[in-house]
């Protein structure tokens, strides 16, 4: 059995939290020293001038800032430091030749509003990028716009609107949402000014395709298409999936391909030839640009033949030269009918340029790879808990990643989130909980291609023993967890009593 990490005792340095750094201020000590001015001194304006009581900024020496931050920063979980199986999330390692190449001096020193003729360098990057990404997903036209999944997501329902609003169907109001799909496709919906009808799932985790060709029949003239979370956030690959693109297309519709879990199909199946019309690409996701503390994000966006004159803009084109023959020119070009800017300047091209190099160095047969094996490890993970904890479709193959529930008929007191809380103990970070809201007291769990069968194996055993403590002592996991800074939060009262600067929190 897995041993977690001594359990210190109350108030020891393990547990404690680290002090504000207004508390470790001292007046008169200086974090950095200027040197002697060599012109005249300038007079400033006394209405800009502010005594030390007026704007009281803590004083520390240099030294207690760099222990300070550094010290915050080793109580952060990341993926270079411990597992992060985070379902729907793909938090997998982030190769560190991406990182070099994107700290080039050519990329970081380029001004975004440099004329074209003279970033041609990182215009062709964008340009094989936009050509990459087609070719991986079947599409015919790839913006690098959007800076986050669901801002990608948003242009793929704002295109598919007006698309077939220039085509006359402005009655089309009405965007179908499995039960199965990522949250934000409704808010995305939502914020397009369109309307969710909600598809439930089937008793094998796909589109119900009975409630859905009733809702055809009944809506069918009303509706902008179907968002198809595919795999979905059970883990499963449709087994529907012709048909219900069939469906939704023989209405009228469009069908718009939600890409978060597109790790789960690279270099094996491409959603352009499965029929899907618009679909977006978590390049934080699939592709191995760092998720970071919420961003930045990078959520290019693909579509067919007819949709590329919606795409949003600019994106790079080719435009051949006059004055020499066989020669080009990088021009940024905005499609005919775009939506627009959705994004200052050109997409975040830090991840942009984090991505190329990560496709570039693995190639065909490397990207394929990362699906098989990350299919392979959720699979390995599903068979080993099998039979300890409830597995809703673990009769199916899943995909990338499996759901779990929190469920222990042994220990009836014992809920997902002490689960979750415990894990924390042993030094991992607890997948998602709690989703996909169809199924009840779910554990959510994605491991990756990147992670070794050791790593698993450890997880699982861990999983495993958290079982057996649940049946034997459930008041451990309830009171989990143990040896982190803070002990268990009321996570409740955290969200309706917000306390957000230090003045309220001492009150």
């Amino acid at each position: 059995m897995n041993s977690p990490t001594h359990i210190p005792s109350a108030g020891s340095a393990a547990t404690r939290s680290e002090p504000l750094i207004f508390d470790l201020s001292s007046p008169g000590r200086m974090g950095a020293s200027l040197p002697a001015l060599d012109v005249p001194e300038a007079p400033l304006p006394q209405d800009f001038l502010r005594t030390a009581a007026e704007l009281p900024l803590p004083e520390v020496a240099e030294i207690d800032v760099m222990r300070h931050f550094v010290r915050l920063s080793q109580k952060n979980h990341s993926i270079d430091t411990g597992f992060y199986p985070l379902g729907s999330c793909t938090m997998k390692y982030n190769p560190k030749v991406n990182e070099k190449a994107a700290r080039l001096p050519g990329f970081t020193n380029l001004h975004p509003l440099l004329p074209a003729e003279s970033a041609q360098g990182a215009m062709q990057l964008m340009y094989e990028l936009q050509v990459y990404l087609a070719e991986i997903s079947g599409f015919a036209a790839v913006s690098l716009q959007p800076a986050a999944g669901a801002q990608g997501e948003l242009s793929g329902v704002l295109m598919m609107r007006n698309y077939l609003y220039d085509q006359g169907e402005t009655q089309r109001t009405k965007i179908l949402v499995p039960d199965s799909a990522h949250g934000t496709n409704p808010a995305s919906t939502t914020m397009a000014g369109l309307q969710v009808v909600e598809i439930p799932s089937d008793a094998r985790g796909n589109v119900d395709l009975a409630a859905l060709k009733t809702q055809l029949d009944k809506i069918g003239r009303e509706v902008v298409g179907l968002m198809l979370t595919n795999p979905n956030t059970l883990g499963l690959f449709d087994e529907n999936v012709l048909e219900v693109i069939r469906l939704v297309q023989e209405a009228g519709g469009l069908v718009y391909g939600d890409g978060a879990n597109f790790n789960a199909i690279l270099g094996i199946t491409k959603p352009g030839e499965l029929g899907f019309d618009v679909m977006h690409f978590n390049l934080h996701k699939t592709f191995t640009t760092p998720h970071g503390g919420g961003g930045p994000g990078s959520g290019p966006v693909g579509c067919s033949e007819a949709l590329a004159p919606y795409l949003p803009g600019p994106v790079v084109a080719i435009r051949p030269r006059a004055d020499v023959e066989e020669m080009v020119d990088l021009v940024w070009h905005m499609p005919q009918f775009s939506i627009g800017r959705i994004k200052s300047f050109h997409g975040n091209f830090g991840m942009l340029v984090r991505a190329y190099t990560y496709i570039r160095m693995l190639g065909e047969e490397g990207l394929r790879a990362v699906s098989q094996n990350a299919v392979l490890n959720a699979n390995y993970m599903q068979a080993r808990l099998k039979g300890a904890y409830p597995i809703p479709h673990g009769d199916r193959t899943c995909m990338h990643e499996f759901v779990a529930q929190g469920i222990l008929e042994e220990a009836p007191t014992i809920h997902t989130m002490d689960i979750a809380k415990r894990l924390m103990d042993f030094g991992y970070h607890p997948p998602t909980v709690y989703f996909p809201l169809i199924v009840r007291e779910a554990l959510m769990i994605e491991p990756t291609e990147t992670e070794s069968r050791e790593t698993l194996d450890g997880f699982v055993d861990t999983l495993l023993q958290i079982k057996q403590e649940a049946i034997a002592n459930p008041q451990l996991l309830k009171e989990a967890p143990h040896t982190t800074p803070v002990g268990r939060l009321d996570e409740v009262r955290a969200a309706r009593d917000l306390k957000l600067c230090a003045t309220a929190a001492a009150e």
